[in-house]
C-alpha cells in the first residue's frame, strides 16, 4: 500500500464528499462525506469510514449490515475538495438493499 499526497485533500470546511465507485464495473455506489479521522482510519484499516452529517459521528460501512466496502484506491480531486474511492463492495451499498443508492431517474433524454 502507498499513502501520498494527503496534504492535497482540503479538509478547510471539516468535510469532503467522498464518491464510491466500484472497482471492478464502474458504477457509483453512493456518495457519503469524509473527515480527517475517516480518511485515517480507512487508511488504516483499508475499509470506508464516512462522517454522519444527521449523527455527527464516524461510521463504518458495513458495520451493521456486513456490507462492507474494501478500498482499492482514493483519489482526489483536481483542487482536493472531493474524493473518489474505488472499493471492493461486500454487498449492496445503498440501504434499501440495492446495489447502488442512484436508483432514481429524474432525467433521460429521449434517443440519448
Amino acid at each position: 500500500m502507498t499513502v501520498r499526497n494527503l496534504e492535497k485533500v482540503d479538509f478547510g470546511k471539516g468535510l469532503v464528499p467522498a464518491v464510491v465507485q466500484d472497482a471492478e464495473t464502474n458504477q457509483v455506489l453512493m456518495l457519503a462525506y469524509v473527515n480527517g479521522e475517516a480518511l485515517d482510519r480507512m487508511l488504516e484499516e483499508g475499509r470506508t469510514w464516512f462522517y454522519s452529517r444527521s449523527r455527527r459521528k464516524l461510521w463504518n460501512k458495513g458495520e451493521t449490515s456486513g456490507n462492507y466496502q474494501n478500498l482499492v484506491s482514493i483519489d482526489a480531486d483536481c483542487d482536493g475538495d472531493a474524493l473518489l474511492l474505488r472499493v471492493i463492495p461486500e454487498g449492496p451499498a445503498c440501504h434499501t438493499g440495492a446495489v447502488s443508492c442512484f436508483f432514481t431517474n429524474i432525467f433521460e433524454r429521449e434517443g440519448g
